[in-house]
């Protein structure tokens, strides 16, 4: 046991112990533990790490390769961020491990003469071999990860690669098989550069997919360059793609090279067809008149030798050569088309044929020299006692030449006779042909405007319309032009589908026959109503246009389309067009009057222009403001137009009745089946549509209680419409006098068919009427008591359906005034004929016809205005006088036989007896009632009386004062 440490010191040499003990030994046991477990800590953690590496490496390498581009992504992703923090983990452990390192070494770094004892030294070498492992662990898995990285990436590019092959492949399967379909080797000229503008398009638009394709092969065989792993997968994609270019190439050669021949033939038949035209031309421009004299004759053949000339760059030389060359475009229907240019311009050189041989004919007559007929014998002559039988013989002789010169004479006659008739029947023949060949003309006209149409409403469809939806354009579409494309553009589509798939095809049916063209328009009239759609429409395209001109969503499209016009003048397309059926219409009606379908011709005319007066008038209709209820419940809009109106309204201030006959206002006039509307016309500020008038709507009459009076004393360009038997009337003056014709005879038949739809409905009511009661008995006192015969004809004018107290009992006539009250005078324009007075639907035309079918005789009373024939003096206080020159209205008959009457002249009313009011008129019904002085095609329904001259002396006891 030792006491001290110097006691210590003499057993253990200092060198071996440490400072604390006195020793001069280098040693910190605290440093010691801490170095030792550093460095066991380090070891595991260097363990620990390897195991996740080779954990890791494990897991990459039992790792399947996804079939699709996502999958192959995400495991790319996945793998990738694991890698990442596995080289996190490494980079710490090797973080850690230099860190102990220079711990260890950090007396060394303070003294450079230190010498490090054996258990620094153990430590140093037992990190040093931890990081070196350390670092082969991760020099090998980074040599892993590349190769796995390597591998990810080009399975990644491999099904990229797959991907876009069966994209490229779909799209070339769809342009192969579009290819095929051109088959058509077109019909015309015309057709086959449409056909060629066609395929240069399809051409165009396979040029992406062809481009796509040529490029992914490029891609694989750079795959292929890299050493990629799927090499025997993606060379046969790559050469299915050059193999699919060079067969789509080929095939678009192909039809490319068939439409060159049948653009070369379609131009050789056009061309002959246009020499066979200009040589009928010809012939029927040569006057038959001159061509009698022989210059004329001569001219004429130099002309048409010049012309046949000609022949040799134009015609068709030999047909068996037409079809040995153009074997492989030479279908059916084009093989008939040869024959028929063929034939024709064999009938053309036939025609050419005739026409020199009579000129030939013409010029050899004139240049026939004449030649003098010799005398006769001077023996005949001189002889001056001639013998009978010599003088027999020589007048037998004399006379037979004469008769064989005038044989000869005769022939020669009948024959410049009969050439004088060919040749009037050549040129009758040649007119026919050229009125021929100026039909087909107007009918190429009308097919090539038809294709160039539906060309452009395609290319407006698919260049504006379609690219509204395409997400690719969206950014230059301007928020107040999305979802607008139903506004701007209409119902465009619905009428190039009409056309394209319809007309266009029908059309084309009758290019060998156009003068039955008109049929063709008559069977498709219904489907051009889908114009007045897109007129309707117009306004509000136009607005949206102005709004949106500038969007450079058009200016884009414009470029694409390489269109010099904008948008705007394509969308007049349609409007242009139709106006544009009329005129060709008028043109071929113009060449085909003798022909078998003029009257078809005539017909379609009639319609399109029809449809253009419908679609002129919706476009107003639209145009009205202010009216509440619906506007299609007032029946189909007849006519419509601008007029000066005066009004008298019975009810009305005199002050403003005076006015108003003075002032007249202008008013726009909408004429339909069951009313007539008064608008104010309004002009509106702006540009193009917006610049058309609005019509603010002020009134309207119901057609039921309207009468009209067609004729005004003094201007022929006036007429009257009055309300509710006159209690307004409206003095209507027309621009012209033809206007004012055309608008009585419209208001005239929409009357006449209402009072038509009248008695069909009263007779079918009295009809019922009959067969489901019998009539009751009045008990009632009534003037009619008593007297059989009253009572008979009240029975007959209750069951007659046809009656026309019947049918006036059904109407809403005004009511007569309670007694007493008196009349308030009759509104009468001042410049209205006392004598044509007018008619409306609730007043039933009477004409001979009509009395007989209702049984009535000549001496029926009807309601109208009568002028009063004989002078009646007061029979009683309350009985005014009526003088004659009187006029009276006669407004309607109740069930006991009295009519009730106005006296226009005295403002007096009441009720009158049959027989007296006869006697008041006169029997012969001298008045103009319900008719007009107007001449029109309607005047049947009219009757005008002749003048009674007969006088009576009856009493008036029923009239009323």
């Amino acid at each position: 046991m030792l006491s001290s440490v110097p006691e210590l010191h003499g057993y253990i040499d200092k060198s071996q112990l440490t400072e604390d003990l006195g020793g001069t030994l280098d040693y910190c046991h605290t440093r010691w533990l801490c170095h030792r477990t550093a460095i066991e800590s380090f070891a595991l953690m260097v363990k620990q790490t390897a195991q996740m590496l080779q954990s890791f490496g494990t897991e990459l390498a039992e790792t399947e390769l996804p079939n699709d581009v996502q999958s192959t992504s995400s495991v790319l992703s996945t793998h990738t961020e694991k890698k990442d923090k596995m080289k996190e983990d490494l980079k710490l452990a090797l973080e850690e491990g230099h860190s102990i390192l220079e711990s260890i070494r950090e007396p060394l770094a303070k003294n450079p003469e230190y010498s490090l004892n054996q258990d620094q030294l153990d430590n140093q070498t037992t990190v040093q071999r931890l990081l070196a492992q350390l670092n082969e662990t991760e020099s090998a898995f980074d040599e892993f990860w590349a190769k796995h990285q390597q591998k990810l990436e080009q399975c990644l590019q491999l099904r990229h690669f797959e991907q876009n092959f069966r994209e490229v492949k779909a799209a070339l399967d769809v342009v192969s098989q579009k290819i095929l379909t051109f088959t058509d080797v077109g019909n015309s000229l015309a057709h086959v550069e449409h056909l060629l503008k066609d395929l240069a398009n399809f051409e165009e638009k396979a040029s992406v997919s062809v481009e796509k394709a040529r490029g992914l092969s490029l891609e694989g065989s750079q795959l292929i360059e890299n050493k990629h792993y799927a090499v025997d997968s993606i060379h046969p994609k790559c050469s299915e793609l050059r193999h699919l270019c060079d067969q789509l190439a080929a095939e678009v050669g192909k039809r490319r090279s068939l439409l060159s021949k049948a653009l070369e033939l379609h131009s050789l038949l056009e061309t002959s067809m246009r020499w066979c035209d200009e040589g009928i031309y010809l012939l029927a421009s040569q006057p038959v008149d001159k061509c009698q004299s022989q210059d004329g004759a001569e001219a004429a053949l130099q002309e048409i030798e010049k012309f046949l000339e000609t022949g040799t760059e134009n015609k068709i030389q030999e047909l068996n050569k037409i079809y040995k060359d153009y074997e492989s475009i030479l279908n059916q229907d084009l093989m008939e088309h040869v024959q028929k240019v063929f034939q024709k311009q064999e009938s053309m050189e036939e025609m050419f044929h005739r026409r020199q041989v009579s000129l030939k004919k013409l010029a050899a007559k004139q240049t026939r020299p004449v030649q003098p007929v010799a005398p006769r014998p001077e023996a005949f002559t001189k002889s001056p006692c001639p013998s009978p039988g010599i003088r027999r013989g020589s007048e037998n002789n004399s006379s037979s030449e004469g008769n064989v010169l005038r044989r000869g004479n005769y022939r020669r006659a009948k024959s410049e006779m009969s050439e004088g008739q060919q040749v009037r029947s050549s040129s009758t023949g040649d007119e026919e042909e050229s009125l021929a060949v100026l039909r087909r003309h107007v009918m190429n006209e009308l097919l090539e405007t038809e294709r160039a149409y539906v060309e452009e409403l395609l290319c407006v469809l698919e260049g504006y319309a379609a690219e509204m939806d395409n997400p690719l354009m969206m950014h230059l579409i301007s928020t107040s032009l999305q979802k607008k494309k139903d506004v701007l553009f209409g119902n465009m589509e619905e009428i190039y589908h009409f056309h394209n798939r319809i007309f266009l095809r029908e059309l084309e049916n009758y290019i060998d026959c156009p003068e039955l063209v008109g049929r063709c328009f008559l069977e498709r009239m219904e489907d051009f109503q889908i114009y007045e759609k897109y007129c309707q429409n117009k306004p509000r395209s136009e607005s949206l246009w102005r709004q949106c001109s500038d969007c450079p969503f058009f200016q884009e499209c414009q470029k694409k389309l390489d269109h010099k016009l904008s948008l705007d003048s394509y969308l007049l397309k349609p409007v242009q067009r139709i106006t544009k059926y009329q005129l060709l219409l008028k043109e071929m009606l113009k060449y085909s009057k003798n022909c078998e379908g003029a009257e078809d011709l005539q017909e379609a005319l009639s319609s399109i222009l029809g449809i253009l007066k419908a679609v002129n008038d919706s476009m107003h209709l639209i145009a009205i403001t202010g009216y509440d209820g619906n506007l299609s419940d007032l029946g189909k809009l007849l006519m419509q137009g601008s007029f000066s109106v005066w009004t008298d309204h019975k009810k009305g201030h005199a002050k403003v009745k005076d006015l108003a006959r003075f002032k007249p206002m202008q008013r726009h006039l909408f004429l339909h089946e069951k009313a007539v509307l008064f608008c104010k016309k309004r002009e509106e500020n702006g540009e193009g549509y917006e610049k058309a008038p609005s019509y603010s709507y002020k009134q309207s009459l119901n057609m039921t209680a309207v009468g009209i009076t067609e004729n005004i004393k003094g201007d022929s360009k006036k007429f009257e419409i009055w309300y509710n038997a006159r209690e307004e009337v409206y003095i209507i003056q027309a621009p012209t006098p033809e206007i004012k014709a055309a608008w009585v005879n419209e208001i005239r038949k929409v009357l006449t068919s209402q009072l038509q739809a009248c008695r069909e409905a009263s007779q079918h009511r009295a009809l019922e009427q009959s067969q489901s009661l019998p009539l009751p008995v009045s008990s009632n006192t009534s003037p009619s008591k008593g007297n059989p015969k009253a009572s008979k004809k009240s029975e007959e004018r209750k069951t007659d359906p046809l009656s026309l107290e019947g049918y006036v009992s059904s109407t809403s006539l005004p009511k007569p005034p309670e007694k007493g009250k008196g009349w308030s005078k009759t509104s009468h324009s001042l410049e209205a004929s006392e004598d044509n007075d007018g008619w409306s639907s609730a007043e039933e035309p009477i004409n001979s016809s009509d009395a007989e079918e209702e049984g009535a005789g000549p001496n029926r009373l009807v309601p109208g205005k009568y002028p009063v024939v004989v002078d009646q003096e007061a029979a009683g206080p309350e009985v005014p006088s009526i003088r004659s020159g009187d006029t009276v209205e006669v407004v309607h008959e109740n069930d006991e036989g009295l009519w009730y009457v106005r006296n226009l002249t005295t403002s007096k009313e009441g009720w009158v007896s049959a027989s007296s009011l006869w006697t008041l008129i006169g029997k012969s019904k001298s008045a103009q009632c319900l008719s007009s002085s107007g001449k029109s095609p309607h005047t049947s329904l009219m009757s005008k009386s002749s003048s009674c001259s007969e006088s009576c002396n009856v009493t008036f006891s029923d009239l009323k004062g």
